[in-house]
């Protein structure tokens, strides 16, 4: 069967199927009170369901099934350990709260067993910076700081409606083209899969009725998939390379602007929260997703549209800029709109600072 006819076929599926699962965990969740209670952070008022990736794991089980004759390299077997474990921790937190450095030793023990696999390794960064091949237990441990880092980048941002699905659909996206273009069908069609998963998920996580949430379970599989997407797009063979339509010492920039929203603020609320000399682990509304939403009053939905269409345009832009700009420039380039989204969002947050202040003290002379 052709490839793109099976890939339709395999994203109704996925599709049909979290529509179809979503609804069922909501429904049992709520029936053993099993659900997010609101605090001081929350913008939901009443108790929701919060366990919403289990849809997640159980259409990535089974689509295994059916998509496993398209992966001759046997990378599934890689895969299935994680995230059975990223699962059960997940799981768990979401249901009793987990301490940070269990969370942590999970998230290290699901990586270290794809990663140190026969399959997959960092052994070269193609000359990005000048940086040709690397030794092999410093790229083992490159990957594995990196997949880490995408697990808690994604944990971090889902903290409104919509966002980390939203932001995740364009990431799969992204890579989806990517792989379809290099002809790694296996990873490609396991990128169709989670944008079917994921939208259907979206008509419920941005329900008013019918509102559930991923939870860490969900998150942190998320995180885990597309660790293994950037991963697996560092690690192309020579061949692949080739194939690529952008210069092969652009790769690093290509995938920094995939996943810019995600790992911008969680860069960005770890160095706040630390020059402010708090826990930079501790929760707080100094997120990018916060800051549009409490100074220009917008909804959930919209500031996760806003997020997603940046994130989409600047994926857009810098790959078209990979083609034929040389590396330097190109990372000069990024570095620069990193300031820039820096600047934005430090001005804006202290124009909401000064609103809130404004409008406190407004309310104390009344």
């Amino acid at each position: 069967m052709d490839i793109l006819v099976f890939s339709i076929i395999v994203f109704i599926t996925a599709f049909l199927a979290g529509y179809y699962l979503t609804p069922k965990i909501r429904g049992l969740m709520l029936t053993k009170n099993l659900t997010a209670e609101p605090d001081h952070r929350s913008s939901h008022e009443k108790p929701t369901p919060n366990l919403g990736g289990i849809a997640f794991y159980v259409i990535l089980m089974l689509s295994f099934y059916f998509i496993s004759p398209y992966d001759p390299s046997d990378i599934v077997i890689s895969l299935i350990p994680g995230l059975t474990i990223l699962f059960i921790v997940g799981l768990k937190d979401d249901l009793m709260i987990l301490a940070p450095l269990t969370k942590l030793l999970a998230q290290l023990a699901a990586v270290t067993l794809f990663v140190f696999h026969y399959w997959r390794k960092i052994d070269s960064l193609n000359g990005f910076m000048g940086i040709e091949d690397l030794d092999p237990i410093l790229g083992g441990a490159i990957a594995i700081f990196i997949m880490v880092a995408i697990i808690n980048a994604l944990n971090l941002i889902d903290g409104i409606d919509g966002l980390a699905a939203t932001v995740s659909i364009i990431m799969f996206s992204a890579f989806g083209w990517f792989f379809y273009a290099i002809e790694s069908q296996f990873l490609f069609l396991l990128c169709v899969v989670m944008i079917g998963a994921l939208l259907a998920f979206l008509r419920f996580n941005l329900s008013s009725k019918q509102k559930i949430f991923m939870g860490d379970t969900g998150s942190m599989i998320l995180g885990f998939i597309i660790g293994v997407m950037a991963v697996s797009f560092l690690s192309l063979d020579i061949e692949a390379l080739k194939r690529l339509p952008i210069r092969a010492e652009n790769l690093p920039i290509v995938i920094g602007a995939i996943l810019i929203i995600p790992f911008f603020d969680t860069v960005r609320v770890i160095f706040i929260r630390i020059a402010k000399k708090k826990n930079p682990f501790k929760p707080d509304r100094s997120h990018i997703h916060h800051i549009i939403i409490d100074t220009f009053s917008i909804s959930h939905r919209r500031a996760s549209f806003v997020l997603g269409v940046s994130n989409f345009l600047i994926i857009i832009f810098i790959s078209y800029l990979g083609v034929t700009t040389s590396n330097w420039v190109l990372l000069i380039f990024f570095v620069c709109l990193l300031i820039l989204f820096s600047v934005f969002f430090f001005i804006i947050n202290k124009s909401s600072w000064f609103l809130r202040l404004k409008k406190r003290n407004s309310l104390m002379k009344k």
